[in-house]
């Protein structure tokens, strides 16, 4: 899977709108510049997101944009598939598992997508934003309970196609 540019700021954005989630409506401007992000593709990302009903947008002197849900009911999973389509690596899990029904040849190959891709599902479909800027906020060396892996250092995995060595 790989997480497109557009995919990425707009998770950036979201995370700032979580940031500041009871601060009220964040403007485009500030919200471009706090993430270092294209304020006129930020524009078309959002309205995108608005018209998914993830956030709203509030007009007047004190307008912008804020989440139209709490942060801990935001998963990364819901912003991606808006923004760039299934999580499989080609394809979506029903697609995939036609291919290991009716490919007997590269059945194992199919296989090792499909479980690429419910693992990755997994974790973004059980992590919130909430989660990633709590994150944030971890110091380095604090540890986090169980063996759960860590959301940002997926994603950045997840993004550039990397995999860390331990």
């Amino acid at each position: 899977m790989k997480i497109s540019q557009k995919g990425l700021y707009a998770l950036q954005a979201m995370m700032r709108l979580a940031r500041r989630y009871n601060e009220g409506a964040i403007r485009i401007r500030d919200i471009a510049y706090d993430e270092g992000l294209p304020e006129k593709f930020l524009e078309l990302i959002l309205l995108e997101m608005k018209n998914a009903r993830m956030v709203e947008s509030v007009r007047g002197a004190k307008g912008g944009y804020r989440l139209r849900r709490p942060p801990t009911e935001i998963y990364l999973a819901e912003i991606i598939r808006l923004m760039d389509g299934a999580l499989a690596p080609f394809g979506d899990a029903e697609q995939l598992r036609e291919l290991i029904e009716k490919d007997v040849e590269h059945r194992a190959l199919y296989q090792v997508f499909l479980d690429v891709r419910d693992a990755a599902a997994r974790i973004l479909e059980g992590t919130t934003l909430a989660d990633i800027i709590r994150d944030d906020s971890t110091k380095p060396g604090k540890k986090r309970r169980g063996k759960q892996a860590d959301p940002a250092r997926v994603l950045s995995m997840v993004a550039t196609g990397r995999q860390d060595k331990k």
